[in-house]
């Protein structure tokens, strides 16, 4: 893999990767950004998650789920001082669907965690990772029922 960030000015970058796509990254006005871009922590936890969302919808659809609506949340807390580094990232699992089963859902988390998403693997060797997973029931999120929730380890 090879990428490369282009300095745009002050302190507005684009990064371009070998997929031929493109992201924008900047800061905040308060260190010299024009806050008009992702801050590269925040690509961090954005890998992380869509790591392990593409890996657990993948397995999921292999399990024969119907899953109609999904999504990660990953939460994280950093040091105060520099390098401001993580210090542990809890990831949310969202699923809707009809009849959902738990059994599926925790053996695709493991199946991330353990043997497919490289980011999970990553930043599971320096920081504690905590996987909850939220079941619900019907078409979509927002007005789906709760009807499950859990977490691994």
């Amino acid at each position: 893999m090879k990428v490369k960030v282009q300095w745009k000015g002050r302190m507005s970058f684009t990064g371009a990767a070998d997929s031929g796509f493109e992201v924008p990254l900047g800061s905040s006005p308060e260190v010299g950004g024009d806050n008009d871009g992702f801050r590269p922590m925040e690509l961090m936890a954005i890998s992380l998650a869509g790591c392990t969302a593409m890996d657990v919808i993948s397995i999921l659809g292999k399990k024969r789920q119907e899953i109609s609506d999904f999504h990660v949340k990953v939460f994280t807390e950093r040091t105060e001082e520099h390098p401001k580094v993580f210090t542990n990232a809890i990831i949310e699992y969202h699923a809707a669907g009809k009849d959902l089963s738990e059994k599926a859902m925790t053996r695709a988390l493991e199946l991330s965690a353990d043997t497919y998403c490289p980011a999970q693997a990553m930043l599971g060797k320096v920081i504690p990772l905590e996987l909850k997973y939220y079941i619900y029931e019907g078409e979509n999120l927002e007005s789906a029922e709760l009807v499950l929730e859990g977490k691994l380890g």
